[in-house]
């Protein structure tokens, strides 16, 4: 051979040169090749083999560079292509060398496929039969059925020949599976691989059934003894390919295992092998020996051979689950899939053993045999690796064998046994769950219906887990992507495709979520109807307050999620094209969650209900049931809506629920008739109008389905969502009344009639009067009931009633009673807590009227009769109802809106005739002593003449007649009431007593003489107040026997005034009143602390009226004690002041010095005008008393403590007058410029005159004048002067408004606050 051409020279030259030829590419001069050169030096036996290999790359080089070339050299002479093709065979049977025989079987696939000869492969394939034949060494062979593989798989036209042509060839190939050497097998093997895999498996299709079977069956006998590596993998691919092919898996699968022998002495890779292969020998001779084998290659250490084996057992079952399935689960190949899921990440042994595992959940006896429980823990652990992959199809598949195991577990074994499974499982669904993948989070969602069943409920139940699993499936709802819009353009609809899969993901996940919170629901409520689950019995002590991991809590989350979450997200969902099923799980977990929560649904169903949710699911039965279309979505409607229904028409009117047999009727009328109502909402009027025929059934029939749509119509518009237009509703709605009684049919139920009421009274607005036809029909249908029983609480129907004088006539009255009666209910809860708090602030503040009341007011206003009938509900109903009527009649007074009249005047001799009758009764029978009506409404009428006395606005008539007819009348026979009461009727007497307290206060005093000269000449009243006195007095000793704090101030009030008055002018006493000016004293000096500040303030007023009239009063006798005059005979002093005395008027100054810093506004009033007239009576009695008293130490403390409150006390009309009583009286020493009176020169001068009131106004004028009259120490300068003159000049230009005296409410008493103004008047 010269250079790289594939010549041999010494033979070369013997050749013709027609054999030769340079062989190359284009461009180049190419190699120089001789065919005959090569032919003989391959057949020649003394040419070394590597001449022989490097003459077989040249002419692979050619073939490959020079495509077509060689072909043309061999064309010339079939012959010899022929010759050459024999030359190569025989090589692989002759030479040794493995890179030799590699190069020689590359060279002949690569001539025949130059070659493209049919001729050219039959001679190929009747050589190797040839061969065969001759029966030469089988080991001999392996070169050649390795270059036979090469060939089927490089040439598939080779395949079809041999499988049709070269049966025998075929037959010999299964002999040669029996020779020993699995080097050998391993060819032989890998021809039958490719002729099973090439061309797509179509020449496998044409192999005789003989041939295919016994491949089958060798091959199982060639893997079951198979020790080599090479060996076990062609096996096990061949065995991948047989199995895509029906009728060689019934075949693998039927072989018995007494045909495939196993070797005791066989090499085995691993310990377990050995085992298995004992175990293999003891199997019965009709068991197929397939599944063992698959297990034992799953036992293998090769992930690959495990994949690979998990593979062909996924094969096996698909091709025949039912018959297929129960071998593999009998040789325990489910618990070696589970322990290669516990070991493995690997995406290509995880999927095809969840596929494995999945295809055997199918046979009943994969779960009696236990391999569920054994294996879950191995699978929530792969699952936890699967969720790292990024193949997604494996976490999907893991998560799709774990739902299949969950719903398939038969409900007696437990896959839960403890909490700590259960644990596990969730926390891998959870985080299926919020996987960033929707596809996966949507089959983890499917993965939590399943675990949600009862009966995989852990014990304890963790209820904590499952709000867990709800909480992260609500969580992906922000994610989802909204449902696209119809879009124009073209750059639009490029990314429409992508947009709508995006939005199918989506749709499917949602589903899948609704349907796990439908079987949350689910498990909820059948945990709440087993008393153990509930109670979670099982928890550990320690952990049972916990809360949050109880059945409450999770019905409470549920609840949340749904309310905040998946509502919104269903309906926005829903709002593009609504989805038939997410839309029927989504009612039955709203119908669900009327049983979870039931504290809370009050709030939720008025939510449900304003919101739409009456609306919305009857639109879209419209859309989608018509027709008798989607029943079971029909169903979910049908059930939400009588759900919601039922407890809307409960919670409106609770105290009806005792008459049952209406929520029967009305449940009974939904039930039969919401099915068939799938009609849009534009045609209910037509329905509503129609005129039924003869209705057989009281429940089905057009007839009913109309009370179902009034019903339906009422909620809606209840709860603020109108179906239909008001106009429409209201003829609708009389049509349907004049048409139930022109029929003659039977009236309707009694639940139809007050949606019907309703929803006239709701939509009467723009509808014009009715005339006698319209209205006589309505009035003969509610008159066909009882009306209280078709009465709901609304304010419209108030106006309705009242807006007809036929109806007025009728149902007025009762139509208000209810009104009163249905708002007391839930107004005397809020009356005790009022009360608690009115007893710890002290003043009771006027507030707003309620929203019913107001509407009480409203309604007044447009018809001024409604007065009268609350006042006859005052006199003559019950104490709750009159009370209430009372309660408005007080709102009214207090508001005093702009009537046409005066509402004082108008009420006044209605209630002077009810006074009247009760007088007269009281005359006959004693009071007290009547029927319980009369007796309970006296104290009501009191009260409300209270209210009036109070009320009447200074307009509504002169001075002069203020104690002129009605009026005067009304006194007279309230103060022969008060006489003749029994002490110890306190709810009659306080208001009686207030009220007459009210009359002499209010009125001005040249008016009230003839009062006074009334009331003092009624013994019996005055007899009355020393009663309640008398008793006061002995409480000091007997606590029990005091009368109430209320009453007592009403007397110690009412007292002052007479005494005021009456010294006054000058009125005729005919009998006095003995009061104890001693223990009055004391109560203040020692008991004031156990005395209410109420009481105070009373006793302060009357010590107040009895010092301004010299302690010489005709009304009251004041008796002493030695306590203040001391031991007898009386001093100068003593005797001067009685019944007071010095130590007695020492006691009350230092008394009210006390009172004073208790900073109670009332009490601070009354302590210091109680203290100016003391000091008046010891000024005009006593001087040097006088004197002695406000020099005190104590005084100048006082001060200093006044001041030092703050700026409001600093312009408090009290301390200033407190101030000027100390500077007039002489107190040099108590007052000092600097800092007190600078304090108050520098507060007016920063806040200004403009903002003080006229009392601040006129008290700060009369300290600073006072203050220049005064002579202080030190005296002041003439800077300071002309200071304080600047602020009096200011004052003086300063004109406040002169604002009405109020009266002010504590503790049931009336007080008018003109007696406890700061007085000072005396001091100018």
């Amino acid at each position: 051979m010269t250079g790289v051409d594939i010549v041999y020279d010494k033979i070369h030259l013997g050749h013709d040169p027609k054999w030769s030829g340079r062989l190359g590419p284009a461009e180049g001069s190419g190699l120089l090749v001789c065919v005959a050169c090569v032919v003989e030096m391959i057949e020649s036996e003394d040419i070394a083999s590597v001449r022989k290999s490097f003459a077989l790359s040249g002419i692979s080089g050619v073939l490959k560079c020079s495509p077509g070339a060689l072909r043309e050299l061999l064309s010339q002479d079939h012959r010899v292509s022929v010759r050459f093709t024999a030359s190569l065979l025989g090589m692989l049977h002759t030479v040794g060398d493995q890179a030799t025989l590699e190069k020689v079987d590359q060279v002949l696939v690569q001539l025949l496929l130059e070659l493209q000869s049919e001729l050219s492969y039959r001679f190929v394939l009747e050589e190797i039969h040839k061969q065969l034949n001759d029966q030469l060494n089988m080991k001999s062979f392996l070169p050649t059925f390795t270059f036979l593989g090469n060939l089927v798989e490089a040439v598939p036209n080779v395949a079809q020949s041999l499988v049709t042509q070269y049966v025998p060839l075929l037959e010999q190939l299964c002999s040669a599976l029996l020779y020993p050497d699995e080097a050998l097998k391993a060819s032989v093997l890998h021809v039958w691989l490719k002729l099973f895999g090439t061309a797509g498996g179509s020449a496998a299709q044409s192999l005789p059934p003989a041939i295919r079977d016994r491949v089958c069956v060798l091959l199982l006998q060639t893997l079951a003894n198979a020790g080599s590596n090479q060996l076990i993998n062609t096996c096990v691919d061949l065995l991948w390919l047989l199995l895509q092919i029906q009728e060689a898996v019934s075949v693998l699968m039927s072989s018995p295992g007494d045909l495939i022998p196993c070797h005791e002495n066989q090499n085995l890779r691993t310990n377990n092998e050995r085992n298995l292969s004992q175990n293999q020998e003891q199997q019965s001779p009709d068991q197929s020996p397939l599944p063992l084998i698959l297990k034992k290659l799953l036992m293998s250490g090769d992930e690959t051979l495990q994949a690979t084996s998990a593979k062909c057992i996924a094969a096996v079952l698909v091709h025949s689950p039912s018959q297929c399935s129960t071998p593999f689960i009998k040789a325990d190949v489910p618990e070696f899939l589970f322990d290669r899921l516990a070991g493995s990440s690997s995406s290509g042994l995880l999927w095809p053993a969840y596929s494995c595992l999945l295809l055997l959940t199918d046979n009943p006896l994969f779960f009696s045999q236990c391999h569920s429980v054994y294996g879950i823990e191995s699978l929530v652990r792969s699952l936890n690796e699967a969720l790292l992959l990024t193949n997604l199809d494996v976490p999907i598949q893991g998560l799709l064998l774990l739902t299949e195991i969950l719903e398939r577990q038969p409900p007696s074994e437990r896959l839960f046994p403890g909490a700590s499974g259960f644990a596990a499982v969730a926390e891998a669904v959870s985080a299926g769950v919020s996987f960033s993948c929707l596809k996966v989070a949507t089959q983890a969602a499917s993965a939590a219906s399943a675990l949600f069943r009862l009966n995989h409920q852990s014990r304890p139940v963790l209820y904590g887990k499952i709000e867990g699993l709800i909480e992260a499936i609500t969580k992906r709802f922000p994610e989802l992507p909204l449902p696209s819009h119809p879009h124009r353009g073209i750059s639009r609809n490029l990314t429409r495709s992508g947009k709508d899969s995006q939005a199918s993901r989506a749709e499917g996940f949602l589903l899948q979520a609704l349907i796990c919170f439908q079987a949350a629901c689910r498990l909820a409520g059948e945990c709440a109807s087993e008393p153990v689950l509930k109670e979670n019995t099982f928890t550990a002590p320690s952990k049972q307050s916990q809360s949050q991991d109880s059945l409450e809590s999770l019905c409470k989350c549920l609840l949340h999620c749904c309310d905040s979450a998946w509502i919104p997200t269903v309906i926005k969902m829903s709002r593009e094209a609504p989805h038939t099923q997410i839309l029927q799980h989504f009612y039955s977990i709203l119908s669900f969650q009327f049983i979870l929560v039931p504290s809370l649904m009050p709030v939720f169903t008025n939510k449900l209900a304003s919101s739409g949710f009456f609306r919305l699911p009857l639109e879209h039965k419209g859309l989608l049931c018509a027709g008798n279309r989607h029943q079971r979505l029909n169903a979910s409607f049908c059930g939400f809506l009588q759900k919601l229904s039922m407890f809307l028409l409960f919670q409106s009117d609770p105290a009806a629920s005792s008459c049952q047999s209406d929520f029967e009727e009305v449940e009974n009328l939904l039930l039969h008739n919401l099915p068939s109502l799938c009609c849009r909402l534009s045609d209910w009027p037509s329905l509503l109008r129609d005129s039924p025929g003869l209705q057989l059934s009281e429940y089905k029939g057009p007839r009913a389905t109309q009370y179902c749509m009034v019903i339906l119509l009422h909620l809606t518009m209840q709860h603020g969502d109108r179906l239909l237009p008001d106009q429409t509703v209201f003829s609708s709605v009389v049509w349907l009344l004049h048409s139930v009684q022109a029929q003659g049919d039977c009236a309707p139920p009694r639940f139809v009639l007050r949606s019907a009421l309703f929803l006239l009274a709701a939509t009467q607005d723009k509808i014009p009067n009715l005339d006698g036809a319209p209205l006589s029909c309505i009035s003969k249908a509610l008159s066909s009931q009882s009306f209280s029983s078709l009465y709901i609480h609304h304010p419209a129907l108030l106006h309705f009633i009242y807006r007809y004088p036929d109806l007025v006539e009728k149902f007025g009255s009762l139509v208000l009673e209810l009104w009163l009666t249905k708002q007391t209910r839930h107004a005397d809860a809020e009356q005790s807590m009022e009360t608690g708090e009115q007893r710890e602030s002290g003043a009771e503040e006027d507030k707003e009227p309620d929203t019913e009341t107001r509407e009480l007011l409203t309604l007044i206003e447009k018809h001024p009769a409604v007065l009268l009938t609350l006042l006859d509900m005052v006199c003559s109903r019950e104490p709750p109802l009159a009370g209430r009527a009372l309660g408005v009649l007080e709102v009214l007074l207090r508001a005093q809106r702009d009537f046409e009249s005066d509402l004082c005047f108008s009420l006044r001799p209605a209630v002077l005739q009810a006074l009247q009758r009760h007088s007269v009764e009281s005359m006959g029978n004693g009071l007290s002593q009547g029927h319980a009506a009369q007796v309970n409404s006296l104290p009501l009428l009191l009260k409300l003449l209270c209210v009036m006395e109070t009320s009447d606005p200074p307009s509504s008539s002169s001075d002069s007649s203020k104690m002129d007819g009605v009026h005067f009348k009304l006194l007279y026979h309230v103060s022969n009431l008060a006489g003749r009461l029994k002490p110890s009727d306190t709810e009659s007497l306080l208001p009686a007593l207030n009220f007459l307290y009210c009359c002499l206060s209010l009125s001005p005093a040249h008016c009230t003489d003839r009062a006074v000269s009334v009331l003092l000449s009624n013994s019996g009243l005055m007899d009355q107040l020393q009663t309640v006195l008398s008793s006061s007095s002995s409480s000091l000793f007997a606590p029990s026997a005091c009368p109430p704090s209320a009453l007592l101030c009403c007397s110690h009030l009412l007292l002052s005034s007479l005494v005021t008055l009456q010294h006054v002018h000058s009125s005729q006493v005919q009998k006095s009143i003995s009061w104890s000016l001693d223990e009055a004293v004391q109560r203040l000096l020692v008991q004031k602390r156990n005395t209410d500040n109420l009481s105070l303030v009373s006793l302060l007023r009357l010590l107040q009226a009895l010092l301004d009239a010299d302690l010489e009063p005709e009304v009251v006798s004041l008796t002493s004690g030695p306590s203040l005059v001391g031991p007898r005979p009386l001093g100068v002093e003593d005797g001067s002041l009685y019944p007071l005395g010095t130590r007695g008027a020492q006691c009350l100054s230092t008394a009210l010095s006390g009172l004073l810093l208790q900073k109670h506004e009332l009490l601070l009033r009354a302590s210091v005008n109680c203290l100016g007239s003391l000091l008046g009576f010891l000024q005009r009695r006593s001087p040097s008393t006088a004197k002695f008293v406000v020099c005190q130490q104590w005084n100048r403390f006082l001060v200093y403590c006044l001041l030092s409150s703050g700026e409001s006390y600093r312009l408090h009309p009290v301390v200033h007058k407190l101030i000027t009583i100390l500077l007039k009286h002489g107190s040099s020493a108590a007052v000092l410029w600097e800092p007190d009176l600078l304090r108050v020169m520098e507060a007016v001068e920063w806040r200004g005159v403009k903002e003080l009131s006229e009392e601040a106004t006129q008290s700060l004028r009369l300290l600073l004048t006072q203050t220049l009259r005064s002579v202080l120490q030190p005296p002041l300068t003439e800077e300071q002067k002309q200071r304080v003159k600047s602020v009096i000049k200011s004052l003086a230009l300063h004109t406040p408004p002169n604002l009405p005296s109020k009266v002010l409410r504590v503790g049931g008493v009336s007080i008018c606050l003109s007696d406890f103004t700061v007085k000072s008047e005396v001091f100018q």
